[in-house]
């Protein structure tokens, strides 16, 4: 009798391994967004320990701000871009943002020292959508 039982299950075995899954994957590209710092941009508020500038981000929407991954780099010349928080000579580079903006913020690596801000810089802002 298992025999026979055996016999009856084994190709509903088969078939239920045979069945796949299809999913519906939708891509939603990423966004970049481009902005240049000129020198006059930044502001300090304590001295010059501290410099920040606030950069502009339309596409940076409530939903974006709560949900999304926001990603930025900067470059000194145009062409290497380095993600920030970081520290690069000395000087600690981060950032927060808003709806609509993005704040940049650097500071001397202890915290306590004062700073010159950098010349002009470029800033590459990636907005990496979630579901």
């Amino acid at each position: 009798m298992k025999r026979y039982l055996t016999l009856l299950l084994l190709p509903l075995l088969f078939m239920a391994a045979s069945c796949t899954k299809t999913q519906n994957n939708t891509v939603v590209p990423n966004q970049t967004v481009f902005a240049n710092v000129s020198s006059s941009k930044w502001s300090t508020s304590d001295g010059g320990k501290t410099y920040s500038v606030i950069l502009n981000v339309p596409q940076l929407d409530s939903y974006s701000n709560h949900y999304d991954g926001i990603l930025v780099y900067i470059t000194f010349d145009g062409s290497t871009y380095e993600q920030i928080a970081e520290v690069y000579n000395g000087i600690a580079y981060s950032y927060s943002h808003n709806v609509g903006s993005l704040e940049i913020d650097i500071q001397a690596a202890n915290g306590t020292s004062t700073i010159t801000p950098p010349g002009s810089l470029g800033v590459k802002i990636v907005l990496i959508p979630s579901s």
